[in-house]
């Protein structure tokens, strides 16, 4: 166990505690205030809390790398539960090439080609909705309908088993914390899940004109290799479903709350890009991420040692008031670009173009026809060690 020096600040708060995990801001609000760099003691970790650490650590890729695992376990000495991902959790070189694949194909430019038929199915989804109630729950209803009717396809996999994705997402994410209640929930069917996504990796269970499809033709080019096409594919049905999801379910909520906002963007449509990543900001879909250090490095005036793990709060950067005035408040017309909300640096999300373009369709489509929406009951959370999530937001919306 680490020997902090005197004037490092030590909390023996659990930031993975249910009750924490259920309402994080208190607790970010004290680690911000604690210090740059704050060593928790249940988990032999360093936290970072303050936005100009996380950016920076986030930033340093050299300092503090990712192949020894995004989560709590540290792979320099433990084994992973499953193949790591050759992009969340390597580096360069071995990261350079899967990334450059996936950002021409999930870039502005490659989406432009799916544009239309996304603000189609968000019309249709939203007519069909709308047409039998004025009730309903943004999380199931939307937030998590609308990705998995379009990202899938989008994918090329089959449309038979796609319930899977979120509980598959859900377990991912969770196993980046401790080996707490919400991890051994799922593993009864890590098994069962795992083997049914790294089917749908595949070469011949794919169609022929998906992003999946793309990324085995870059193996053929040799851009990658044949072993790495099927982990680049599960790269994104791991991240590319739940992250949406509850970014999605942010940005509804965020709107419920905000009456004034939606007036503002039934006003201006164009504001739904700037609606979606200020709600990335504000809710922060993905809260935490560790890195470890690959010397003795100094971050916030404290040196962190080689090999140790550094524990990166991204909700509570994203509502540090070191940065954003009125960090806690949702502003359309606050610019909340520099969020960390997607990381930030080599690792920044590379399916962030995706997702502003999910949520561009979906709000639009609701804006044409709906002027007002409330919360019309209790809002419930998802727990999850790695997620800001929902399980239910229902709201009562008045048609345009």
């Amino acid at each position: 166990m680490f020997a902090p020096a005197p004037a490092l600040p030590v909390s023996d708060a659990d930031p993975f505690a249910l009750d924490v995990l259920q309402d994080p801001l208190p607790f970010q609000a004290d680690l911000r205030d604690a210090g740059p760099v704050v060593y928790l003691r249940r988990y032999d970790v360093f936290a970072l809390g303050r936005y100009e650490q996380v950016h920076a650590a986030l930033t340093d890729w050299q300092s503090f790398h990712s192949a020894a695992g995004v989560g709590l376990s540290n792979f320099r000495y433990e084994t992973p539960w499953r193949p790591p991902s050759i992009l969340l959790e390597a580096d360069p070189p071995h990261h350079d090439a899967p990334r450059a694949v996936l950002s021409k194909i999930l870039g502005p430019r490659a989406l432009q080609k799916l544009r239309a038929s996304w603000i189609r199915d968000a019309d249709i989804l939203v007519d069909q909705l709308l047409s039998n109630t004025t009730e309903f729950d943004v999380v199931t209803d939307l937030a998590a309908a609308f990705p998995l009717r379009v990202f899938p396809d989008a994918v090329g996999i089959s449309g038979t088993g796609r319930e899977n994705l979120l509980p598959y997402g859900d377990h991912a994410f969770n196993s980046f914390g401790p080996l707490n209640s919400l991890v051994e929930k799922g593993a009864p069917r890590v098994a069962e899940l795992s083997g049914w996504v790294n089917e749908q990796c595949a070469r011949d269970a794919l169609t022929g004109d998906g992003f999946g499809a793309q990324i085995w033709a870059a193996a053929d080019r040799g851009d990658i290799t044949y072993e790495q096409a099927p982990l680049a594919v599960r790269s994104l049905l791991t991240a590319g479903v739940d992250t949406t999801v509850n970014g999605l379910a942010a940005v509804l909520y965020a709107f419920a709350k905000h009456p004034e906002q939606w007036a503002r963007l039934r006003e201006n449509r164009t504001l739904a890009r700037t609606a979606f990543d200020e709600a990335v900001r504000w809710e922060s879909p993905v809260q935490t991420f560790f890195r470890t250090a690959t010397s003795d490095t100094e971050i916030g005036g404290t040196v962190i040692p080689d090999g140790r793990k550094i524990l990166m709060f991204l909700g509570a950067a994203n509502r540090d008031p070191r940065r954003w005035d009125n960090p806690d408040v949702f502003d359309l017309d606050r610019n909340p670009s520099g969020h960390v909300g997607y990381g930030m640096g080599i690792h920044q999300c590379v399916g962030q173009h995706v997702a502003r373009l999910e949520s561009e369709a979906l709000l639009t489509a609701l804006a044409s026809r709906v002027e007002s929406l409330e919360i019309a009951g209790p809002v419930r959370r998802h727990l999850n060690n790695t997620l800001r999530s929902w399980e239910s937001v229902p709201v009562r919306v008045r048609l345009a």
